[in-house]
């Protein structure tokens, strides 16, 4: 799968982006091409090879007219869908506007067509964001990655005021997804960067192994000393991650001196804070004692707040972490009519194919104590339904 890896160690923004991208190997040339079907004018980009604490870089030096234009919402999407682009360009664009709306909106606390675009509406903005769509077209770009983003610190003057970093915008922008900041003065991850990366990436955190093709430096447009105001990116291939597969978080930790009634209220604690699983191990610690390995499985949007749920809960002083992939199943639930009243079956399909049926237990169990029969009488019941309930549409559709 063509894998895309955002390297934030200094930002990013809309020409970081576009600079990064054709310094990793999109033709400028044929990027520009492509923007001429914007069909706007008034606009010129240069591709500029400089020096960013020693690493060459690519600068996007976007140029437009001096404008006075306060954009809506409606507007850019009007110049975006009347262009000549491809739909998967217009479409991506669109959404990365359309997320930038919705941000602006919950930060002003105004309806989404009612929000006026100040800097990311100006038409050096739609060059940025349109120009990054193409360049993800162009690389054929399937996958997304970000490392966490490096959001800078102090203050920027913005068309609202003087904000601390991250302004408002981007922060609500970056929701979910890891930030930090150090002494590096100056907004280092700009609106316009952060609605692209917010909108292409639903990953985040170290780089995945790839088989890397090309890599490309992006410069910003501050200089440091000895820090390099850069974006890089690294593309390649990643193994193909199936439709049903996706890629969790394990958090586990050994404990040898807790009660074994605080490790019940522990595993309610991550199934109700939305934990996917959760189960112990007996293990045997240092000084021949006996342990338990807790382990708990979860989205990586979940985390960091099961991860301080286990330290304020448990006895430990640490726990470790690491990604797995995981391939589910596709599941659904059917209603079967037993002796014993209705009943939920959860069935297990591969490829379209039924392989696995399971009675809802609480269903069941209650079943079983109404009727005052044993518990597997009614999951019998329930799988006998299920398999002539299968064998009749079979029937019916041959």
């Amino acid at each position: 799968m063509r894998t895309l890896y955002f390297d934030c160690f200094a930002g990013a923004s809309g020409d970081m982006i576009l600079g990064a991208m054709v310094a990793a190997g999109v033709e400028s040339q044929a990027l520009l091409g492509q923007l001429s079907l914007l069909d706007v004018p008034g606009y010129t980009i240069e591709f500029q090879t400089v020096d960013r604490s020693g690493i060459s870089a690519t600068y996007a030096r976007v140029q437009t007219l001096d404008e006075q234009t306060h954009r809506h919402l409606g507007h850019v999407l009007k110049i975006i869908y009347d262009s000549q682009l491809s739909v998967e360009v217009k479409d991506r664009a669109a959404k990365v506007f359309s997320r930038l709306a919705e941000a602006e909106a919950r930060v002003h606390n105004v309806p989404v067509e009612r929000v006026q675009f100040h800097e990311v509406g100006a038409l050096d903005a739609i060059i940025d964001v349109v120009g990054a769509a193409i360049c993800f077209n162009l690389a054929g770009i399937e996958r997304f990655v970000c490392s966490p983003l490096h959001v800078g610190s102090g203050f920027v003057d913005i068309a609202h005021g003087r904000f601390p970093v991250p302004p408002p915008a981007v922060a609500q922008l970056l929701k979910g997804a890891p930030v930090y900041a150090t002494d590096i003065k100056g907004e280092l991850v700009t609106p316009t960067g952060a609605a692209i990366i917010a909108t292409v990436c639903s990953e985040y955190g170290p780089l995945p192994q790839m088989e890397l093709s090309g890599t490309g430096y992006g410069a910003g447009t501050r200089q440091y000393e000895k820090f390099p105001n850069v974006l890089r990116v690294l593309i390649g291939e990643t193994e193909v991650q199936a439709a049903n597969e996706e890629r969790l978080w394990m958090i586990e930790t050994n404990v040898d001196d807790m009660s074994p009634q605080i490790f019940g209220h522990v595993m309610e604690r991550t199934l109700e804070m939305g934990a996917l699983d959760c189960y112990f191990t007996p293990i045997q610690m240092k000084k021949d004692r006996p342990g338990v390995l807790l382990s708990v499985l979860c989205r990586p949007e979940d985390k960091e707040s099961l991860t301080e749920m286990l330290f304020w809960e448990t006895t430990t002083l640490g726990v470790r972490s690491y990604e797995v992939q995981r391939r589910a199943l596709e599941r659904e639930i059917v209603r079967v009519e037993t002796e014993y009243g209705p009943i939920d079956v959860k069935v297990a399909r591969l490829n379209g194919h039924h392989v696995n049926e399971m009675p809802e237990y609480e269903q069941c169990r209650a079943a079983a104590l109404r009727a005052k029969v044993p518990l597997r009488a009614v999951e019998s019941a329930a799988r006998l339904a299920f398999g002539l309930q299968i064998a009749s549409s079979r029937r019916d559709s041959s």
